[in-house]
């Protein structure tokens, strides 16, 4: 009972970041829905806020600030919609993503033994490199508008579309429906794409170790 109590917020984390994914391309029509799923993504941003306070205190403030940070231009986007103030929003976001992974994977890497908990923290690792990338395309589509190309080379016209193109690459699958245009844009899929693979890798290893430990006596 009290490992079920333990991994609880990892588990709402995780169901967090999955609500976001599935629900993002449903939610991305339309200035009620599109409003709607602004909110919705800050429903992880806050339990990362909330997780990381628990685990890794060194970082509180900076998250803290990260977090009240991306709102602010979150409501600033909404009442006065701008391509810079909204590039400057997704790149925040990304920022607070990329703290969160160092902070979870930290936790993840100093497991003496695992537990339903180091899973979940596993698994919601992985989505928000996925995020954290789809937020830098975001910021990308932003600032240079044609960066990012369909593949009958037609504008990106919905965040779906991005996070989409985020998650085949990080599992590189590639289906190449959606294509990066400019050099630095392709440069960030590239990475994103080695990260998918190390990350996976890299995790295995860590969590293999960690229950041998567990089983050593």
């Amino acid at each position: 009972m009290r490992t079920n109590v333990k991994s609880r917020p990892d588990l709402l984390l995780l169901l967090s970041l999955l609500l976001v994914i599935v629900l993002h391309p449903i939610l991305d029509h339309g200035d009620v829905r599109r409003l709607i799923l602004g909110g919705l993504l800050f429903v992880p941003i806050v339990l990362s806020t909330i997780r990381l306070s628990q685990i890794k205190r060194r970082l509180w403030p900076l998250v803290l600030l990260l977090a009240g940070t991306s709102f602010i231009f979150a409501v600033a986007t909404e009442l006065r919609p701008n391509p810079a103030i909204t590039s400057i929003k997704w790149g925040l976001v990304a920022v607070f993503f990329g703290v969160t992974v160092v902070g979870l994977f930290s936790y993840l890497r100093n497991a003496d033994f695992v537990t339903s908990s180091h899973l979940y923290t596993a698994v919601s690792i992985y989505l928000l490199l996925g995020l954290l990338w789809f937020a830098l395309y975001s910021a990308a589509a932003c600032l240079s508008p044609g960066a990012i190309l369909s593949s009958q080379r037609t504008l990106v016209d919905s965040q779906g579309e991005l996070l989409y193109f985020s998650l085949v690459t990080l599992t590189t699958l590639g289906y190449g429906d959606i294509v990066p245009l400019y050099g630095e844009v392709r440069m960030l899929a590239a990475l994103e794409a080695v990260t998918g693979v190390l990350y996976v890798a890299i995790t295995v290893a860590i969590l293999v170790s960690s229950y041998r430990r567990q089983g050593s006596p």
